[in-house]
């Protein structure tokens, strides 16, 4: 049984890197083949010369997640079957409390995907994101952001793992449950406050400065039935030349962010076309319901957990004779991470379809479609976005459908039959 989980656990791990390289090489012969044509929802609003930058960004990025993922698996495999046996050991033959060793044992490995990920981050936003004029941040900027995010990092961490091993210690039969308790209270409290308290440790958040903006923001906002109270700009141009909005918070820390960069390259209708997509989301109830399936989903996957946990065999398949739970929650997070990978195209399908209906909502807000695709269209050309995707490439990854896809049924919700529907 332990030879067949271990083979088990590797067939899904080998699998899982030839497919993410097989998706990607497909991605980009596809791109190589279809990248120079304009397609027709483009035509006059974008270059050829702008579509070869978008081919060769497009690669660029493809090249340097490969290497990451490559150097990921093989620091993975590595930590697993030549140092986890002697680290486990030491920690379990130590004095330390049983809490310090779990702190110990996630904060070595929280240190070691940082110092890994560090080289693919310089490289990202040094070289690759200068090379095609995005990024503006400073060594000063990156290094602040740096110690900013390890400090969040060792904060909530500390709190997670000392949390979850008090409830394994004083309720060793029922963990699992109050260990998702705590994790749903502490998500439901970080979305409340990550807008007001972590967000604004790393931007400015500000109301929209444009009065007559701010004018345009509010009617729309009154048609929506919502309240203008929570519309910012971010001064994210301080850091990249790359233009988003979006929905953040809960309760009364809800708000929708514009970037800057938005507010600097696109016009007022297209502002509040991009605007009314994030109320759609927000008029939809999308964050309610990701947050629910979360929650169930969490539930479900913390009893299997508990259950892998107290499962000797696991332990054993990885060579490690001891069983201290912090150890077990770290190989079944793997295992089930590991084959959750493939699972990635139902999450990718709803969010496709929660866009959709987001777009369809913009169209009822504004009452036409034309500032929505000249945004799209913008938006593509501001970002180098990937006209030509593979299409099993999009049903494998993409959380938005396809540029050109969104401009088409954008287009179609202009025909008759369409003014009668209520949704997409």
């Amino acid at each position: 049984m332990e030879k067949a989980l271990l083979a088990m656990f590797l067939i899904l791990f080998v699998g899982r890197f030839f497919f993410r390289y097989i998706l990607q090489q497909k991605n980009i012969a596809h791109l190589k083949k279809y990248g120079k044509k304009i397609p027709a929802v483009f035509t006059g609003s974008t270059e050829q010369g702008t579509l070869n930058k978008i081919v060769d960004y497009t690669i660029d990025n493809s090249r340097l997640e490969a290497r990451q993922n490559l150097a990921d698996d093989i620091i993975t495999l590595a930590v697993l079957f030549l140092f986890l046996p002697f680290f486990i050991g030491w920690l379990a033959g130590s004095n330390m409390n049983f809490i310090i060793q779990a702190l110990v044992f996630f904060g070595f490995f929280a240190l070691l995907a940082s110092i890994v990920g560090i080289p693919f981050d310089l490289y990202d936003n040094f070289v690759l994101e200068k090379k095609y004029g995005f990024s503006t941040i400073t060594w000063p900027l990156w290094i602040t952001d740096l110690i900013k995010s390890a400090t969040i990092c060792v904060v909530l961490l500390s709190i997670i793992v000392s949390a979850l091993m008090a409830f394994v210690l004083y309720f060793p039969q029922s963990w699992w449950f109050w260990g998702w308790v705590f994790f749903t209270l502490f998500q439901l409290v970080m979305m409340w406050l990550f807008p007001v308290l972590i967000a604004p440790l790393f931007n400015k958040y500000e109301a929209i400065k444009d009065d007559e903006l701010q004018g345009k923001i509010t009617a729309l906002m009154e048609k929506a039935g919502l309240k203008t109270k929570g519309i910012f700009q971010v001064d994210e141009g301080k850091r990249s030349k790359h233009t988003n909005a979006y929905f953040t918070g809960i309760g009364k820390t809800k708000r929708i962010v514009l970037y800057d960069t938005l507010l600097e390259s696109h016009t007022h209708d297209e502002i509040l076309a991009v605007l009314a997509h994030e109320i759609g989301h927000w008029k939809r109830k999308h964050i309610t319901k990701q947050m629910t399936f979360m929650i169930i989903g969490s539930l479900v996957l913390l009893y299997v957990v508990y259950l892998a946990v107290n499962w000797q065999t696991l332990y054993a398949a990885f060579g490690l004779k001891q069983m201290p739970v912090y150890a077990g929650l770290f190989l079944a997070s793997l295992y089930l991470g590991t084959a959750g990978f493939f699972l990635n195209p139902i999450g990718a399908a709803l969010s496709r379809r929660y866009e959709r209906e987001a777009d369809f909502m913009a169209w009822k807000l504004t009452g036409k479609t034309t500032p929505m695709i000249d945004a799209l269209r913008r938006l593509a050309k501001d970002n180098l976005a990937n006209l030509h995707p593979h299409p099993f490439y999009v049903w494998f990854y993409y959380s938005h459908p396809p540029l050109v896809q969104r401009i088409e049924y954008l287009n179609s919700l202009d025909t008759p039959k369409i003014t009668k529907r209520e949704s997409p």
